[in-house]
């Protein structure tokens, strides 16, 4: 009986690029770039993140979840390939608030081609 030999190394995992070089395609308090996101994320910021919740393919009250915009800016920020980390990305969903919400919103919209 003889064991199987590896020879390759397994693949990446299922989040997108997997490669940590990309950028947010938008910067933090770029709101004038989609002025219907940064409406509805001044008025109603709670709103904002469910539509971005239900549109990323996630849980519709995942925005309104403590921690859960924080869970959903890793996972789009994997998935996107965007340097960072989780304490950054719960830094900036806790501090910057509604700004981060919009900006995460525009970003999907901008990878999924809804702009």
């Amino acid at each position: 009986m003889s064991n199987p030999v590896v020879s390759q190394q397994p693949g990446a995992s299922s989040y997108g690029t997997n490669v940590q070089t990309g950028a947010w395609s938008s910067g933090l308090c770029s709101c004038f770039n989609d002025m219907p996101i940064c409406c509805l994320g001044c008025l109603c910021p709670l709103a904002l993140g469910c539509y971005t919740g239900h549109h990323y393919g996630e849980a519709f009250c995942l925005g309104i979840v403590p921690g859960g915009m924080t869970a959903m800016r890793t996972h789009m920020r994997l998935t996107y390939g965007i340097q960072g980390s989780i304490l950054n990305d719960a830094l900036m969903t806790s501090c910057c608030g509604w700004l981060e919400v919009c900006r995460m919103a525009r970003e999907m919209r901008s990878r999924n081609g809804d702009v």
